[in-house]
């Protein structure tokens, strides 16, 4: 009997969240014609600076999504998201591994997230990987694979995604990386900025390059470049615009005064 009402007392709970979360679920199909003005993750950011007390920055430039190139759309699926144009929104093989994983080590730390999950939680909620949490990510991703297609969810993620202090979408990244277009990027370039996805503000330099050169490797196996570019492209600098210290992040650039700190401008 016991166990029983601990049992009912639980699923009470769950459905309690659920429907909790159902009524809060934003409207998304807002998004099939408008572009996003902010996010939750650029809101958070900016509350950042002004509790340092400083004034927010932010690098972005809305760009269509055929002005970015393939070889980033190519290099962003193969390292984030290899099912994505055929998954619903939510990888169960994936999120079941992280479950697994972290309930075996008593965290949150594996999100197990598509790239539809990783925009619904840019876009809406905090960067807490808490059950809760997870559940409303979970929600509004089926909302986004109902209300717009693969190509809308991807143009979006391109334009918000964070790619370091301040930089937002794939415009901004290429400029500040690379001083030219999302458009013109070659796979170089692209692989460099989907290696950087994981730890956009904070990345070294070694974990950098090795993530750059599997991602390379990958887009050759699957025959999206050729084994002479591959390896050509693994030669190159991480950026074009500045060297990157060992344990230095990208966004600390070095000037006559000394180091600079990416919030202090």
């Amino acid at each position: 009997m016991k166990a029983l009402l601990v049992k009912s007392l639980l699923l009470s709970f769950v459905v309690g969240l659920a429907v909790f979360a159902y009524f809060s679920l934003p409207d998304v199909s807002v998004l099939k014609k408008n572009n996003p003005k902010t996010t939750a993750l650029m809101d958070l950011r900016a509350e950042e600076y002004r509790e340092r007390g400083r004034k927010p920055v932010q690098q972005q430039t809305w760009v269509p999504y055929r002005a970015i190139s393939d070889h980033l759309k190519r290099a962003i699926i193969i390292s984030e998201d290899a099912s994505f144009f055929s998954h619903q929104g939510v990888d169960m093989y994936e999120l079941k591994e992280a479950f697994k994983e972290n309930w075996e080590k008593g965290t949150f730390k594996r999100g197990g997230s598509t790239i539809t999950m990783q925009l619904a939680k840019n876009l809406y909620l905090n960067p807490s990987k808490n059950p809760i949490r997870k559940l409303q990510e979970i929600a509004i991703t089926w909302q986004l694979e109902h209300a717009l297609s693969k190509q809308r969810i991807f143009e979006i993620y391109l334009n918000v995604i964070e790619w370091g202090a301040g930089i937002y979408g794939a415009e901004a990244a290429s400029r500040h990386y690379f001083s030219k277009s999302a458009s013109d990027l070659n796979p170089s370039e692209a692989a460099t900025l989907a290696a950087l996805l994981p730890n956009p503000r904070n990345p070294r330099e070694k974990g950098l390059l090795y993530r750059r050169n599997l991602i390379l490797t990958r887009l050759f196996q699957v025959g999206y470049v050729s084994e002479v570019e591959a390896e050509q492209a693994k030669k190159s600098r991480l950026f074009r615009n500045q060297e990157l210290p060992p344990d230095l992040s990208p966004y600390q650039i070095r000037d006559s005064t000394g180091l600079l700190d990416p919030l202090s401008h």
